[in-house]
């Protein structure tokens, strides 16, 4: 149990915080299903009635932390601006790659919660994803047929290209969090955008 003096002096937005956090690291590391409010307070170092003042129960705080992944990704993700007076479709796309793939890998034990024990939990949390996935490819696709209209995407269906480059993404995370093979964030930008870039992409960099 973490001792009780490091969170003595803490308001309650940090001690909420505080139980967050090991949530998200007992979640990473047991899975949702095996994992306890027993385990989490105890990493935490509160009391179990503690917990109880901040979260209804274990799948509320599971909630939240899936929520606040939701919200850092969808920062991460900016809309491509073809005519952009400084910055080159080549530069923001690759700034978007690189946007994306450092929140995952900013936060591995999120990363792994949300490509393994938020799939699949219940009907309302398939739903949760399925918009969250829906929205980000419809901001991708949005920006595809801008792209196609000043050919510098290459002519099809952008919905299809949109939903190919998010599962490329998502595949390429969950083999680096997931097995733990060990590629430099470096070079996973740059092998996505050389990815893109033989594919739908006609831009230079």
């Amino acid at each position: 149990m973490r001792d009780p003096s490091t969170l003595v002096g803490l308001d309650k937005a940090e001690r909420r915080q505080q139980i967050l956090s090991n949530a998200r690291e007992v979640f990473a590391k047991r899975g949702y299903h095996a994992a306890k409010i027993d385990d989490i307070v105890a990493a935490a170092g509160v009391a179990r009635g503690t917990f109880y003042l901040y979260f209804e129960d274990k799948r509320a705080i599971f909630e939240e932390i899936v929520d606040q992944t939701f919200a850092r990704l969808g920062a991460a993700v900016m809309r491509v601006d073809t005519e952009h007076p400084s910055r080159t479709v080549a530069d923001q796309v690759e700034e978007n790659i690189r946007r994306i793939v450092h929140a995952l890998l900013e936060d591995p034990a999120t990363t792994k919660i949300l490509l393994s024990d938020a799939v699949g939990l219940d009907a309302a949390f398939d739903q949760k994803l399925i918009s969250f996935y829906e929205s980000v490819a419809k901001l991708l696709d949005e920006s595809l047929v801008d792209g196609q209209e000043r050919g510098i995407v290459a002519p099809g269906d952008a919905r299809f290209f949109a939903m190919m480059t998010l599962g490329a993404v998502k595949e390429i995370m969950y083999q680096v969090v997931m097995r733990g093979l060990d590629f430099p964030e470096e070079r996973i930008c740059e092998e996505i955008f050389r990815f893109l870039s033989a594919g739908y992409l006609r831009i230079e960099r």
